[in-house]
């Protein structure tokens, strides 16, 4: 029988979460191996998992976690197929994305530069179809190596069947932990086409001279885009935007724009409309706010940051008044992007 993977009990989190929030959890298990994952399921008393990556888009509310962690390490990255100009690439759960990014890069491969500098992990970046400038997971993911904790089975789900949307994924309408992401297959390219709708993006490659971008230079100009404007977890804590961008039916922009016509909006899918939930929180006055060691960063709205030693109830608590306040002003109701876990 495959040993156990070694829990770790009654240990702090707080370097599993770039909020540093210092939540307890009665049992983490490090996930090195797929035979980890066999041999805690065969040990498995039955009660749910919480599954945790690089904790870059978590928010522990409880201080102490009761449910079982299963902290995901699984390393390896790879050429799957490189006939043609149209390659695939694998890489495991754990992989660090950007550093799977800059890998892609190395290998003279495009497709992933707009998503340089996202925090978290490979295994992390379906479930949230994380996307920046333009681009998001479901334009170059193939596929998803899933393990089913219920029924032990691993199996690949293809691109449609992860049914990816904004912010959103097949993997957010199961129940929460039931199938945890092993490996993730890319369908990259040797031939570069930049994506540069963003006035942002095109600003900073003409702020650095360069009138036609390689890869590595869309890469190296969101990079700089990002630590511009968003804090560094190591400083302070974080998540990144901690709102997504609220999708409302055009009459509902129109209405907001009618009184407030400096309003953001862009194109939506199926015809709605995405509205800036930064311009909305920082209008409503929270820009800079701090309450005890929790607030909102003073250069970005969208970011909730730990000051140091701040609760995760007390950053929990800071959210929804947030929340609360933008729809009373506004009308609009905003949601959290990081997983909130409350027990």
């Amino acid at each position: 029988m495959t040993p156990l993977p070694a829990v770790i009990r009654d240990g702090s989190l707080a370097r599993c979460n770039t909020f540093g929030l210092s939540a307890v959890a009665a049992e983490r298990w490090p996930v090195g191996s797929l035979d980890d994952l066999r041999a805690w399921r065969a040990a498995s008393t039955g009660r749910r998992p919480i599954v945790l990556g690089g904790g870059s888009n978590v928010l522990f509310v409880a201080e102490r976690i009761e449910r079982p962690i299963l902290h995901i390490q699984l390393r390896g990255r790879a050429v799957v197929d490189a006939a043609g100009d149209s390659v695939l690439v694998e890489a495991a759960a754990g992989e660090s994305w950007h550093e799977f990014v800059l890998w892609s890069l190395e290998q003279g491969l495009s497709g992933l530069e707009n998503l340089s500098l996202i925090p978290g992990t490979v295994g992390a970046a379906p479930v949230q179809n994380i996307g920046a400038y333009g681009v998001e997971i479901t334009h170059t993911c193939e596929a998803v190596e899933v393990f089913d904790l219920e029924d032990g089975a691993f199996r690949w789900l293809s691109s449609a069947e992860c049914a990816f949307g904004y912010r959103h994924s097949v993997f957010k309408r199961l129940p929460p932990d039931q199938q945890l992401i092993t490996r993730v297959r890319f369908r990259l390219s040797r031939r570069f086409e930049p994506v540069l709708g963003y006035g942002e993006l095109r600003a900073e490659l003409a702020r650095a001279g360069i009138e036609a971008p390689s890869a590595r230079d869309v890469s190296n100009a969101v990079c700089a885009i990002r630590r511009r404007k968003l804090p560094d977890p190591a400083v302070i804590g974080n998540a990144g935007s901690f709102f997504k961008n609220p999708i409302v039916e055009p009459a509902v922009a129109d209405r907001l724009i009618a009184t407030h016509p400096d309003c953001p909006r862009f194109p939506g899918p199926e015809g709605r409309v995405k509205l800036a939930a930064g311009w909305l929180i920082e209008r409503a006055g929270w820009k800079g706010h701090r309450r005890g060691a929790a607030g909102v960063h003073e250069a970005h709205a969208l970011v909730l940051v730990n000051h140091g030693g701040a609760s995760g109830a007390e950053i929990w608590q800071l959210a929804q008044d947030i929340r609360d306040d933008v729809a009373a002003k506004f009308g609009i109701r905003l949601e959290p992007e990081p997983r909130v876990i409350t027990d």
